[in-house]
């Protein structure tokens, strides 16, 4: 068992409440980590999922899913029998986001999403559901839920992370595969976050477009998606090119500006447009929060809840790859961000770091994505 524990300070990049950049502002401080290794030993585990007894799920974007025997440091690991055969493990393509079934008690089923070969060729990005054997050794396929995803055959912007809404929609972020036209096109589901039936992956009655399955557009790449706990807002965490990162809340329908065809004028893939291009599209919906002038490209979000975190019970956490640091958002009722801190624990240590979902219990659960010896880690608030 390892547990570090640093006396929190507010190290902080602070943004204005409309998300137009860094200034200098006071910040929530974040109380002082305990910071546990689960495990080591995986390899880029890109997402999470807590079973009902106490058990954790691991996928790894080199196909595999690990089971845990629990959250806590000395858990044992089972890597699960799957047919993974044709996930194509390519880039920043492979076995990515997981969502626990809420009936998993009774049905034992999990949904992954992951980019997928047919005949050893680039096929698409689907999610497919899975049900795990009562011996708990093996992962069987139980049907594909959601198919043609666009897939780029080096795998570039393939998203792709589920969620479950406070509603018991589905909601998917995905990537635009690096295509110029794909992320206006609503014909498509690249660039897009979707809301679906979790049992039978249609879109919902109720969605903007009767029959579509597209509940915002205009996306470059959604990495994160996080329910606001007791408000129903959705707040995404998504890649900038060379600059500005971007959270934003989503609106039913709304599109969120990234156009890298020009409306159709270029060919390629330009990706010196704006990350939303308020000029061409003036409906378009601003970021709550930009990152400026570099990235940091922040991937998984998830809320800490409960009284023990203190002043930051609510804030929003975002797992970022290229800065490798933990960064934490404090926001206003309108999800505007007051204000960002970086946990010192999380400032240069454990390099990249790509999963972050919040455990049952209010712990929070982060992975690393360095390529060798991975981690997960449990982080909880020093008492």
């Amino acid at each position: 068992m390892s547990i570090i524990v640093v006396t929190a300070a507010a190290v902080a990049a602070c943004s204005t409440s409309d998300g137009t950049g860094p200034v200098p502002s006071a910040a929530a401080q974040a109380p002082a980590l305990n910071v546990e290794l689960v495990t080591g030993g995986l390899t880029h585990g890109w997402d999470i999922g807590f079973l009902p007894d106490g058990k954790v799920l691991v996928t790894q974007r080199t196909g595999a899913i690990a089971l845990l025997s629990s959250g806590l440091p000395g858990a044992t690991v089972t890597t699960l029998k799957a047919d993974t055969s044709t996930v194509q493990v390519r880039g920043e393509g492979g076995l990515m986001g997981l969502v626990v079934h809420p009936d998993f008690a009774t049905s034992r089923e999990f949904t992954t999403c992951q980019t997928q070969t047919e005949n050893g060729a680039p096929a698409d990005i689907r999610l497919v559901t899975w049900r795990l054997t009562e011996d708990e050794t093996t992962a069987t396929r139980v049907k594909e839920l959601l198919t043609g995803l666009p897939l780029a055959a080096n795998g570039r912007h393939s998203g792709c992370r589920p969620t479950l809404a406070a509603d018991g929609a589905l909601l998917v972020g995905t990537g635009d595969s690096a295509r110029g036209a794909v992320p206006q096109d609503k014909t498509s589901l690249g660039g897009k976050v979707l809301r679906i039936d979790l049992k039978t992956g249609t879109p919902l009655p109720d969605n903007p477009t009767p029959g579509s399955p597209v509940f915002t557009y205009g996306h470059r790449n959604v990495q994160g998606v996080a329910i606001r706990p007791g408000t129903g807002q959705v707040l995404t965490a998504e890649h900038g090119p060379d600059k500005n990162d971007e959270i934003n809340l989503l609106v039913p329908g709304a599109n969120y500006g990234w156009d890298p065809s020009q409306g159709g004028t270029v060919s390629g893939y330009d990706e010196s447009v704006p990350m939303t291009d308020l000029d061409r599209f003036p409906d378009a919906i601003p970021a709550k929060w930009e990152s400026g002038d570099t990235t940091e490209a922040i991937c998984a979000t998830a809320f800490l809840t409960g009284p023990q975190w203190g002043t930051v019970d609510g804030a929003l956490v975002a797992t970022a790859l290229k800065g490798a640091k933990l960064l934490l958002y404090t926001l206003d009722t309108e999800a505007n961000v007051t204000s960002v801190t970086i946990p010192p624990e999380f400032a240069d240590q454990y390099g990249r770091l790509r999963a972050s979902r919040t455990a049952p219990d209010g712990a929070l659960y982060v992975t690393t994505s360095n390529g060798t010896d991975d981690k997960l880690l449990r982080i909880t608030p020093k008492p």
